[in-house]
């Protein structure tokens, strides 16, 4: 979960490209906030906590969870679709595409023990709004990669495993990205390059770097990249501690009880 936050965070200043396209950079700024993918993230792990049963229990847990959190944070930065669906009454999911899918999805490759739990699970997670295939093929591809992280699956597995089931192409590295990547809110034009970005990296720190320096929706491609390397590095103590400074209380109550709840299954 810090590794999804801690991405967010430290990717905001940068979205929209306004970075330089470099690994050479503060982690922290005056600019640095979390923004809806953090919030997003911590409803979605509040729902699957809360252990509805049911799949009809599951979706209104996520319905009403995204919805309370979200209007607790109006100015998060939501995109438009998304905006209009936490305050209509109907609250029926809109065909989206969106890479949100997949940076909110980070809770559930921690809360349940096998992978197909946890596929079906994500799928879940974004058809509540992102019903599109495309949408939750992004959330099971990134919940998949953080699973198989926290388990001890290589990086050449993960990569393999996630070119098979899910047929993205993660055939070009970072360098190749880079040059013409730019802002862009889909999950097949943001999953592949944060899965890329992971591969690359040689901790976690220089995978949220990577991930930063190939520009685009910044905060939201390194959520991802940081919640699978979370899985596969784990977060350093003192990037916790300041991630836990950028969080208000109601946020932060979320993400103690989801270490909770995590440190019981270890």
């Amino acid at each position: 979960m810090y590794g999804a936050i801690l991405g967010d965070i430290i990717g905001s200043p940068y979205e929209f490209d306004m970075g330089d396209k470099t690994k050479d950079f503060p982690l922290f700024s005056e600019r640095s906030m979390f923004t809806d993918d953090t919030v997003m993230t911590l409803a979605v792990a509040e729902a699957f906590m809360e252990d509805p049963q049911q799949e009809d229990q599951i979706r209104q847990r996520l319905v009403e969870r995204m919805h309370d959190h979200g209007r607790a944070f109006p100015d998060a930065g939501y995109g438009g679709r998304f905006a209009m669906w936490l305050h209509r009454k109907e609250r029926e999911p809109y065909g989206s595409y969106g890479n949100g899918a997949a940076m909110r999805v980070a809770s559930v490759a921690w809360l349940y023990d096998d992978l197909q739990t946890v596929r079906r699970m994500a799928r879940l997670s974004a058809a509540v709004t992102h019903d599109h295939p495309e949408g939750i093929k992004g959330a099971e591809a990134t919940a998949s990669a953080i699973y198989l992280a926290r388990n001890g699956s290589t990086k050449e597995q993960i990569k393999a495993y996630i070119q098979d089931q899910f047929h993205y192409d993660l055939s070009r590295n970072c360098d190749q990205i880079r040059p013409d990547y730019h802002h862009v809110e889909s999950c097949q034009e943001t999953v592949p390059e944060a899965i890329t970005a992971f591969l690359e990296g040689e901790s976690f720190v220089d995978v949220i770097r990577t991930a930063v320096s190939l520009g685009g929706d910044c905060d939201t491609l390194t959520c991802i990249a940081g919640s699978i390397a979370e899985g596969y590095y784990g977060v350093p103590e003192e990037l916790k501690a300041r991630c836990r400074g950028y969080l208000p209380e109601r946020l932060l109550v979320v993400l103690d009880r989801f270490d909770r709840e995590i440190r019981r299954d270890i």
